[in-house]
């Protein structure tokens, strides 16, 4: 099945594999952690048990995430001693102490508070469980500030010196983690990820809605939902629109492969919203183009000159058709966010929110855009980044292990079937507790029994509603 494909192909193939599957959980806990929070202070705020009903339904479904996402996170970090030491030796004074204080502030604050948050609502005070869920969101963000650090790093790096050895060492630590691209990156994947935790919320409600289920914690649901995509998706249009000026900046042979531009347009490019990419021509075939609109766009004039592939070597092309359709899949996903969120905006102003049929579908059918919208970003910006690991330093091809391709095609199979198997069973599980209504005295996640660890039973706190 493999034997056409060599090591470092296949390395790249597991590692795409694997964290693709990990990136839908990440993106989905750090908005819903904070959603946790929000749903936990509004209910603190205004005593309404309606917003402890549905933090306790979304609560025992993020449990079930965040212990996927650790799953497949830490599945996936082992790759860089098995499939890429070379990177690893290379890369390692820069990139380790980055990742490792992702896991000193970040995942120990998650874990560390997370019990509190799970189990706590009846052993501890509301403040303190309010500040446990809070230092798990809080945790997320964290999180994703030090990952994307280290990732920006790669696409943007500064702040190093290389050694004798060949290593990228510190030089100053201020640049490499506020590398050029880092700042633009950030709030780019964190409003990704708010954004993908309202769509996934507003699909729930909305499936209940279509099913004649319109109590107050689906109608709250829903709202919120579809408040957070108004408000959020916008928003996001202009981030990307500044990240994307800032890759045209630092990374512009991605942005050629991502606006199709085989060609250097000297008097103003194209925008081509449809084509088939061939790299081998150095050409889109049967493209559907708005006449100068990308200059327009990527410098703000008409007949701003742009650089195509044409101007720098086949050998720092990366694969153009891939970063092209990814690209596409994004920007298409977000306008349809757009839309959605317009539409509800309407429907709010015209009390018509909770009744109007074909934007509850709409809504029930963008219940996945995020996620895929998500990957399809990483996808774009990892491919686009190749041939190299580390932007114009480093290329992927020298950064593998020195293994053999059935070695890694053997670990793939195991991946692919595991994964499917284990993580398909988690999704289904998952998806099963969203079909359920949330309903008034909702049930939070189990403890395990008192009696059964040797604890004595704390006397239960006031939840609001009863002693």
């Amino acid at each position: 099945m493999f034997e056409a494909f060599d090591a470092t192909l296949l390395a790249r193939l597991q590692f795409a594999f694997t964290i693709s599957f990990h990136f839908i959980f990440p993106s989905f806990t750090i908005g819903l952690a904070s959603y946790l929070a929000v749903l936990e202070g509004m209910w603190l705020a205004t005593g309404r048990d309606v917003y402890l009903d549905l933090f306790k339904y979304w609560l025992k479904i993020f449990s079930l995430i965040f212990g996927m996402g650790v799953v497949s996170g830490i599945v996936m970090s082992y790759q860089f001693g098995t499939n890429w030491s070379v990177y690893s030796q290379k890369a390692g004074p820069v990139v380790g102490p980055l990742m490792a204080y992702e896991v000193l502030t970040a995942f120990f604050l998650e874990a560390g508070f997370l019990g509190v948050m799970l189990f706590g609502m009846n052993r501890v005070g509301r403040g303190l469980h309010f500040a446990a869920t809070l230092a798990v969101a809080v945790g997320t963000l964290i999180s994703a500030f030090w990952i994307l650090a280290a990732n920006s790093w790669m696409q943007t790096p500064t702040g190093y010196a290389v050694a004798a050895n060949g290593q990228f060492v510190p030089a100053d630590w201020w640049q490499i983690i506020f590398n050029p691209s880092f700042p633009y990156r950030l709030p780019h994947t964190v409003t990704a990820a708010y954004l993908t935790t309202a769509l996934a919320v507003g699909a729930v409600a909305a499936w209940h809605l279509l099913h004649g289920r319109k109590g107050e914690g689906v109608r709250v649901m829903f709202s919120m939902a579809m408040g957070m995509i108004t408000v959020t998706a916008p928003i996001q249009v202009l981030l990307g629109d500044q990240h994307g000026l800032n890759t045209l900046e630092y990374q512009p042979i991605k942005v050629m492969a991502m606006e199709g531009h085989f060609e250097s347009h000297p008097n103003g490019a194209p925008l081509i919203l449809f084509g088939l990419p061939d790299q081998a021509a150095g050409k889109v075939r049967d493209e559907i183009s708005v006449p100068k609109l990308s200059s327009l766009i990527l410098k703000h004039s008409l007949d701003a000159p742009l650089d195509g592939l044409d101007s720098v070597p086949r050998s720092k092309w990366p694969p153009v058709a891939i970063v092209f359709w990814s690209f596409r899949a994004m920007v298409g996903l977000g306008l349809l966010m757009l839309l959605l969120g317009a539409w509800s905006l309407l429907a709010r102003l015209w009390r018509g929110l909770y009744d109007w049929t074909w934007l509850h579908r709409l809504a029930l059918t963008m219940g996945p855009a995020g996620f895929v919208a998500v990957v399809a970003g990483w996808v774009t910006t990892e491919v686009g980044r190749q041939p190299y690991t580390v932007y114009g330093l480093l290329r992927t091809a020298e950064s593998v292990s020195p293994l053999q391709a059935p070695a890694v095609a053997s670990s793939l199979v195991a991946f692919i079937v595991v994964y499917f198997i284990v993580f398909g069973a988690g999704i289904v599980y998952v998806l099963k507790l969203m079909g359920q209504t949330p309903h008034q005295d909702e049930p939070g996640p189990a403890p395990v029994p008192t009696h059964a660890a040797g604890i004595t039973p704390a006397p239960a706190v006031a939840t609001g509603r009863r002693i």
